[in-house]
């Protein structure tokens, strides 16, 4: 258990003129600022507010540092003061259903107080008050045989997640009593069952809210809700990373769905096959957003995945995509092209549409008509006109492509090219005078040449239409953690070999901070393999030359694999060689 030193021994709780008191001994602030902060007016809510909360209003500065006395900064020195731990809540790494159940909520709102995490014996217990521990007793007796350890918590951070913990708990807890215990594959009939959780019952409400606006604070991609036999999963995934983030009762995730599928206006009942439906709201910070939603029947029931497209992630410039000067000049130079095909490659969620779009933006001017036809529509922009493929009124990529050529289009994007009709479709349309950009799925730019020639398009016609290929990945960016390491040596030969590139002493690695939850990552950025068609290229492709001959002769064009171009990332301090790895494999 925490020990106080002899001269704490006696419980208290810290006010205002404590906190000043301490900082002023400490020369950390001044009299002057002392005397601010005492005889400003406090209005009903700032009352109500901690101490550390009211003098961080001020921004006063530590007078010996001239560093901004922000709450971290305060809480930090109080942590040290008190000689308490620092704890700083990561949400995706908390067991809220856990720790809920170690105190009950008029316990822990009553001391304000909240549990935060377990280790060994003990069960971590955050406080703003370091100085005060009447509750400790009264809640070993609670938790035995483990034992407390109180941990400091910024007051903010407290007063929120104490807030959220307990009414994500209470809706779980109300939405699965009386909830049937089935949960084998087959459906078991409850005569007379009525109890179970309600898609439109205010706890299921909550719930939903709450996994919603979890998502847009941490940057989600995509939110997974998945069936299991006993607990079920919410999972986000966050810069391409799978993060379980909450297990669900079975029964309360059929409701949470059921919830999402209303709101998507999706068929409730139909749960024997797929369903898509789409959700359009706002992020906390007043962002217009929508979700694509796709349920898939499983074995234990029915799985949804919503996807969030962002746009302020799907419309962003060429820097903050990753591109180096040199290739946006070479990107800028092949899109002013008047008629031509353009390709970009790579895996499903490796970045195509986002630069697709971005490179829409930038080319729908006055002067020309830029049409798309997608499937679906990912982002609603008003400076082109898009349309959605509906399979139901036969209307696929090809029919777009076909319908869109009679309204006298400059630029078209077909959102994939999955066939050999819409392949078609798009030659023609490159060759009666279009720019058709569009989207692949293959390993590296090379390989998206055999892909059409698979489809069934001539080779001849291929060298004759297509200007260019971006292939390209998302790689995690480095958090502002990083640290320096001397460069594994057999690493950098797996990455760089066939490539004269000098390996440089040190690089940077992943450490881990409380800013990327320790993961040392924070965001991604685009890694890019190039390959402008040139005359040769196309002289090979004409003559239906194998992958290897063209890759030969795109290296002989100074074309670089995804892999030299993550080591330039590498080198420059974007990312690490772990990841580069992870993402690029080593034939690209």
């Amino acid at each position: 258990m925490y020990q106080k030193s002899s001269s704490q021994q006696y419980s208290f709780f810290i006010d205002l003129q404590w906190c000043l008191g301490e900082l002023l001994q400490a020369n950390i602030i001044s009299e002057k600022d002392k005397i601010l902060v005492q005889t400003s007016h406090r209005n009903k809510e700032s009352m109500a507010w901690h101490p550390l909360q009211w003098i961080a209003q001020f921004k006063l500065k530590h007078c010996q540092t001239q560093d901004v006395l922000t709450l971290d900064v305060l809480t930090a020195w109080l942590s040290k003061r008190s000689q308490m731990p620092l704890f700083t809540i990561d949400p995706l790494n908390s067991d809220v259903a856990a720790l809920t159940q170690s105190m009950s909520e008029e316990f822990a709102l009553r001391n304000n107080i909240l549990a935060v995490g377990t280790e060994d014996d003990y069960v971590l217990v955050g406080t703003d008050q370091p100085f005060f521990s009447e509750w400790v007793e009264n809640l070993e007796q609670s938790i035995r045989p483990r034992r407390v350890k109180p941990v400091l918590l910024n007051p903010e951070h407290l007063k929120r997640y104490l807030v959220e913990y307990y009414r994500v708990s209470r809706a779980v807890t109300f939405s699965e009593k009386n909830q049937s215990n089935d949960v084998r594959t087959e459906s078991v009939l409850e005569i007379g069952d009525i109890q179970n959780p309600d898609a439109n019952d205010q706890h299921i409400v909550k719930l939903v809210d709450w996994i919603l606006q979890f998502a847009f604070e941490q940057g989600a991609s995509d939110i997974h809700l998945e069936p299991r036999p006993d607990k079920s999963k919410v999972r986000f995934r966050i810069d391409g990373i799978l993060h379980t983030i909450y297990h669900m009762p079975v029964s309360t995730l059929g409701a949470v769905i059921a919830r999402m599928k209303i709101l998507g206006r999706m068929n409730v009942a139909e749960k024997r096959k797929p369903q898509d439906g789409r959700i359009k709201t706002r992020t906390p910070k007043g962002i217009e957003t929508e979700l694509r939603l796709a349920t898939l029947p499983t074995a234990f029931g029915e799985k949804i995945v919503l996807r969030i497209f962002d746009p302020e992630v799907l419309v962003r410039n060429f820097e903050q995509l990753g591109f180096d000067p040199h290739l946006l000049s070479q990107w800028n130079t092949l899109t002013q092209h008047s008629h031509g095909i353009i390709l970009v490659t790579g895996p499903t969620g490796s970045g195509k549409t986002t630069t697709l779009y971005s490179s829409l933006k930038q080319l729908a001017q006055d002067s020309v008509n830029v049409c798309s036809i997608e499937d679906p529509i990912e982002m609603l922009e008003g400076s082109f006109n898009q349309m959605q493929v509906n399979p139901t009124i036969e209307l696929g990529f090809a029919e777009g492509i076909r319908a869109m050529m009679r309204q006298d289009p400059d630029i078209m994007m077909v959102g994939e090219i999955r066939d050999r009709e819409t392949a078609d479709m798009a030659i023609q349309a490159a060759l009666t005078g279009h720019l058709v950009l569009s989207t692949l799925h293959t390993n590296d730019a090379p390989s998206s040449l055999m892909r059409l020639h698979d489809l069934g398009i001539q080779p001849f016609l291929s060298a004759a239409t297509l200007l260019g290929v971006l292939a390209q990945r998302l790689v995690r960016t480095l958090c502002r953690c990083k640290q320096e390491v001397t460069v594994n040596q057999e690493m950098w030969q797996q990455l760089a070999v066939g490539y004269d590139i000098e390996c440089p002493t040190n690089i940077y690695q992943a450490k881990g901070c409380k800013i990327c939850r320790y993961t040392g990552y924070k965001g991604r950025i685009g890694i890019y393999e190039f390959m402008p068609v040139s005359l040769k290229l196309k002289q090979l492709i004409g003559d239906d030359a194998s992958l290897i001959e063209i890759k030969q002769q795109a290296k002989s064009d100074g074309v670089e694999p995804l892999r030299i171009a993550g080591i330039r990332k590498v080198i420059a301090g974007a990312t690490s060689m772990e990841e580069v790895l992870r993402v690029v494999p080593l034939s690209s």
